[in-house]
């Protein structure tokens, strides 16, 4: 069940039931960047997004290349990660032409033996702010 209120302040209720597929990656999706291989072109996991009316979706997480970063005096290279939300059929056609379209959300994963998340940028919503998130003493990028 979705509870939620629309915009005059009632509240509405959605209950309904999903066929979901092996790949859903709802609230694991650091610990997943860990696990990607670099060299892989693209990487494509699904997602219900929370919406209103809860629909599936799926990322796309497509590598960008290493950015150096430092912490205290070491140089590190984290590998940076660009993830589009691919929303399909006609919702995602007007989501596109209507600007509706989420925005990209950009991570950085220290490679090596035992992969670390360092830093992500996006949106933790629909519709919601750009966050940054971070290890405390992560560097400078």
């Amino acid at each position: 069940k979705v509870r939620y209120t629309e915009d005059k302040g009632k509240e509405k209720v959605i209950a309904q039931r999903m066929e979901l597929p092996p790949d859903v990656a709802n609230g694991l999706l650091f610990t997943l960047m860990k696990d990607i291989k670099p060299s892989a072109p693209r990487t494509t996991v699904s997602m219900v997004a929370t919406t209103p009316k809860p629909r599936l979706v799926k990322l796309a997480i497509l590598p960008q290349g290493e950015e150096p970063f430092t912490i205290g005096s070491f140089h590190h290279k984290a590998m940076h990660y660009v993830v589009k939300v691919e929303i399909g059929g006609v919702t995602g056609f007007l989501a596109r032409l209507m600007g509706k379209q989420p925005a990209d959300t950009h991570v950085w994963v220290l490679g090596g033996e035992a992969p670390a998340f360092v830093k992500a940028e996006g949106p933790l919503y629909v519709g919601g702010p750009i966050w940054r998130i971070q290890l405390a003493s992560a560097g400078i990028f």
